[in-house]
C-alpha cells in the first residue's frame, strides 16, 4: 500500500469517528494554544516595552563626571585608594571630581559622528514658583536646560507649540517649554492657551513656546512639573563654576548600545585630555536596565509556559494512545480482513501511525490558530503590530508530530501483530 493510500484511508477513518477525534484534538489543542498564546502575548509585550522604553530613553545612555570616590553618585569609599601606589592615588585625585565643562560637552557633541542622537543638558534651580499675572504654582517645579534633542532623549512629547531651534539654543534667549501639570495649573484644561504667554520663573521672565504631553509621575518625582529651557539660558542666568554638564546619547537600536558607548568613550577621553594610562574620569550611565530586567522576567514566564504545555501534551499523548488502542480493538475484524486479503503488517502499522499523527497535527493547527488569535488580543490592547511567533509555530507542529508518532507506536505495533484468523473470529 502506498503512503498516499495509507494517509487517505487514515483520514476517512478519522472522519467516521468525529466525536472521538474532536475530543482528542481539543486536548492537544489546549496545550499548544496555551503555549502559543502566551508566547505571542510575551512577544507583543516585548515589542511594546521596546517601543515605550525607546521613547523613555531605555536605548540611551548618559556621560557624567566621576566624583572623587571614583563613582558617580556614590560607591566605595576612598580607603581603597590607600592600597594603591602614591602615584596612582595622586592621579585619581587629580582626575576624579573634574566636572564636565561647557567646552568639553560642546566638543563631544561636535565630534560624535556615530549614528545616534547626542544632546547636552544642564540642571537649573529646583523648588521654584512659576507665576502669571493672576496665578502661581507651588514651589515644587524644576528648571532644566537642554538642546533641540532634549525632549526626545528624555521621552517628552509636545502637545502644542514647537521645540527649540538652533537660534534658541545658541542665543540662550528666555524661551521655555512647560510641563503639562504646570500648564494646567496656570491655564486650565485648555493648555494651548499657554503658547506665547509670558511667565515668571523664580525672578526671570520666559516666553512659552511649547507645552508637553502628560508623562506621569513616580514616587520620586513628577515629570510634568518642569520648565525646560536651553542649556545656554541656564548657563547665562544661573551658571556657576560648580556646575557639570550632562551628555546624553540615544541609539536607534538597543543592539547598537555597546558600540555607541565604546565610540563615546573613545571620543570623550581625548576631549578630557586623558593619557592612555589614565582611567576614565567620567561615568557612562546606561538606562536600558529596566527594560532588560522586565524582558528577563517575561522570559521566565515563557519557560513556565513551556513546562505547562509539555505536561498538557504528555497527558494528551496518553489520551491519544488510549483512543488508538480502543480503535485497534474496535477494528480487529477489519485488520484481520486486510491481512487475509494480502495486506502486510507494515501497511496496518502505517495506517494506525498516520491516524495518530493526523489527529495530533489537527490539534496542533487548531491550537496554533487559537493561540495566535488570543495572544494578539494583548497586541491589540498594547497597539503593537500583529505578532506571529514563527519559531514556536514550527516547533509546535514538530512537537505534535512527535507526540502523535509516539502515541501511535504501541497501538500500531499491536494492530500489526494480530493474527488474521484470530482477528476474523473476534467478537
Amino acid at each position: 500500500m502506498k503512503t498516499a493510500d495509507s494517509i487517505g484511508l487514515s483520514y476517512r477513518t478519522i472522519k467516521s469517528n468525529r466525536l472521538r477525534t474532536a475530543i482528542t484534538v481539543i486536548i492537544i489543542a489546549l496545550g499548544i494554544m496555551a503555549l502559543i498564546a502566551i508566547i505571542t502575548a510575551v512577544e507583543a509585550v516585548n515589542q511594546s516595552l521596546t517601543q515605550s522604553f525607546s521613547t523613555m530613553g531605555a536605548n540611551a545612555f548618559s556621560i557624567r563626571y566621576k566624583e572623587r570616590n571614583g563613582h558617580f553618585g556614590g560607591g566605595p569609599n576612598g580607603d581603597d585608594e590607600t592600597k594603591k601606589t602614591k602615584r596612582n592615588a595622586v592621579k585619581k585625585v587629580s582626575n576624579d571630581g573634574k566636572l564636565i565643562t561647557f567646552d568639553e560637552a560642546r566638543a563631544f557633541k561636535q565630534r560624535y559622528n556615530f549614528p545616534a542622537k547626542a544632546g547636552i543638558a544642564l540642571s537649573g534651580p529646583g523648588g521654584v514658583i512659576i507665576r502669571t499675572e493672576t496665578k502661581k504654582t507651588n514651589p515644587d517645579n524644576r528648571v532644566i536646560g537642554g538642546d533641540e534633542n532634549y525632549l526626545q532623549l528624555n521621552g517628552y512629547e509636545l502637545s502644542s507649540g514647537r521645540n527649540f531651534n538652533e537660534a534658541d539654543v545658541e542665543s540662550g534667549r528666555s524661551v521655555c517649554i512647560i510641563g503639562n501639570t504646570v500648564a494646567q495649573k496656570l491655564y486650565g484644561d485648555n493648555t494651548q492657551l499657554a503658547i506665547d504667554k509670558i511667565i515668571t520663573v523664580g525672578v526671570n521672565k520666559y516666553r512659552i513656546i511649547g507645552v508637553l504631553k502628560d508623562k506621569g509621575s513616580s514616587a520620586f518625582m513628577n515629570a510634568d512639573k518642569v520648565i525646560i529651557t536651553t542649556y545656554n539660558n541656564i548657563r547665562r542666568l544661573y551658571g556657576s563654576t560648580s556646575q557639570s554638564y550632562n551628555i546624553a546619547i540615544m541609539v536607534t537600536d538597543l543592539k547598537m548600545m555597546d558600540a555607541a558607548i565604546g565610540e563615546a568613550k573613545g571620543i570623550f577621553r581625548p576631549v578630557r585630555k586623558l593619557d592612555v594610562k589614565e582611567d576614565d574620569n567620567f561615568y557612562v550611565d546606561k538606562s536600558d536596565s529596566i527594560a532588560q530586567s522586565l524582558m528577563k522576567n517575561l522570559g521566565f514566564l515563557q519557560y513556565a509556559t513551556i513546562a505547562i504545555a509539555l505536561i498538557t501534551l504528555i497527558g494528551a499523548a496518553i489520551g491519544l494512545m488510549n483512543i488508538m488502542l480502543v480503535a485497534v480493538n474496535e477494528r480487529t475484524k477489519e485488520i484481520g480482513l486486510i491481512k487475509s486479503l494480502g495486506g502486510k503488517a507494515a501497511d496496518v502499522r502505517a495506517q494506525f501511525l498516520w491516524e495518530s499523527i493526523l489527529i495530533s497535527l489537527m490539534g496542533a493547527i487548531v491550537g496554533i490558530v487559537a493561540g495566535i488569535l488570543f495572544g494578539n488580543i494583548v497586541a491589540i490592547l498594547l497597539k503593537t503590530g500583529f505578532v506571529i511567533p514563527w519559531v514556536w509555530v514550527i516547533a509546535g507542529v514538530l512537537v505534535c508530530s512527535l507526540v502523535g508518532l509516539l502515541a501511535g507506536l504501541y497501538p500500531a505495533y499491536k494492530a500489526a501483530k494480530l493474527d488474521p484468523i484470530v482477528a476474523l473470529r473476534y467478537e
